[in-house]
């Protein structure tokens, strides 16, 4: 049975000195399904943002004891990072506008209040909201365990690749991602999108090396009805459903030569022309590739493009197969058996040490992904308790004397 995550209610509180204003707004804030609280100015704001965090703050400007800019300026110093919405009277949204890009405002709303623009507002906000908790979550967990996202390790090269990350991830630039099958890569292209500011925005991969060569440039730029036989209807390519997220180009070393030309296009001129169509359309999409082949021998056999090469290779992340990082192997079968009881609904508290013992001395060809099947087989078969050696795949276990 597929299980939903059930988000918190989203709790709004309303700072404004005019008694029937804001009660207004949080009864309308409640009969949307959020939580409201109200304050009678800043200094009332302040103190129970303090008690008790908001996800959004709509604010007045103009209040007794502490106005709405002293508020906002009280914010960071009290480590208090809350998307706000400004209330503004008519004839000030200069002022409004001022404030959002010195104080950080998330928008401003002029009076009197359109309920259909605040309810717009209010979505866009907690959302932003949700997306910043989730980047801090990941660096917490980063920080804290030597995690990040499904990624795990405390290895000296992990903890390199992990800071790159997050250096690299707020960018707008490419990234190319190196390593043996199985490595990690997609997760690497995952927590890139979660810590960029197009997080908000669609994550798509397209595995270049599944996709046959007649279809992959209509996979990646989309068609027209007619474009080519079968094509029955009007089809969306990947940078179309990427826009302002990220694009994932899985084993773009199998991409054919002449698509990596039309790529190299698009990647140049940020416009997309459907198979079939007349019109270009832009596109804002970043660029992640990866790749377990070695393109500069591939550039040397022709199969290859160097311009594409150097165009995507802006930043290069080289993850290390398994087994030159066996250290991190107790740290990763902690990270898998959580999501692997979690999807079996079972209760897999440990990995006994003789069993552990195996997992530390198989080289492991298939990487973390080949250590995730293991895993999955063994938490089936012990349903509860600890994994022992048993429960392991033959191909582990000593040879029979």
């Amino acid at each position: 049975m597929a299980v939903t995550a059930i988000l918190p209610i989203a709790r709004v509180l309303i700072a404004d000195d005019e008694e029937a204003q804001r009660n207004g707004l949080a009864s309308m804030v409640r009969a949307w399904g959020f939580a409201a609280d109200t304050a009678a100015d800043g200094q009332e704001a302040l103190e129970k943002l303090l008690a008790d965090p908001a996800s959004v703050l709509i604010t007045d400007l103009k209040m007794p004891r502490m106005d709405g800019f002293e508020l906002l300026r009280r914010l960071p110093a009290e480590n208090i990072n809350i998307p706000a919405i400004v209330l503004t009277a008519f004839g000030n949204i200069e002022t409004a506008v001022s404030t959002m890009h010195e104080l950080g405002a998330f928008w401003f709303l002029e009076k009197p209040i359109q309920p259909s623009v605040l309810r717009v507002l209010l979505d866009r906000a907690i959302a932003h909201a949700r997306l910043a908790e989730e980047t801090q979550r990941l660096q917490r967990q980063l920080s804290q365990s030597g995690s990040m996202g499904q990624m795990a390790g405390q290895s000296p090269v992990m903890r390199r690749a992990f800071a790159l990350i997050e250096q690299v991830a707020p960018s707008k630039a490419a990234v190319l991602i190196t390593g043996e099958s199985g490595t990690g890569k997609e997760l690497v292209a995952r927590a890139l999108h979660a810590l960029s500011p197009r997080r908000a925005g669609p994550f798509v991969a397209l595995n270049c090396a599944a996709m046959p060569e007649s279809l992959i440039e209509s996979e990646l730029f989309g068609h027209e009805k007619g474009a080519f036989t079968g094509a029955v209807e009007q089809r969306a390519g990947c940078f179309e459903l990427a826009q302002q997220g990220t694009l994932l180009l899985d084993e773009i070393g199998d991409m054919p030569v002449n698509t990596q030309a039309k790529l190299l296009r698009v990647l140049e001129d940020s416009r997309v022309r459907r198979l079939g169509g007349k019109t270009e359309m832009l596109v804002d999409v970043r660029v992640v590739a990866s790749t377990n082949k070695n393109l500069a021998e591939a550039i040397r056999k022709g199969q290859f493009r160097e311009d594409l090469y150097y165009r995507l290779n802006v930043f290069e992340m080289q993850l290390p197969p398994l087994r030159e990082r066996m250290d991190d192997i107790p740290v990763l079968c902690g990270a898998l058996l959580e999501e692997l009881n979690h999807k079996h609904a079972s209760q897999v508290a440990e990995i006994a040490a003789e069993a552990l013992d195996l997992l530390k001395r198989h080289q492991w060809p298939g990487n973390v992904r080949e250590l995730r099947n293991a895993l999955e087989r063994a938490v089936i078969l012990a349903g509860e308790g600890a994994i022992q050696a048993r429960h392991l795949p033959p191909s582990l276990l000593p040879a029979a004397p």
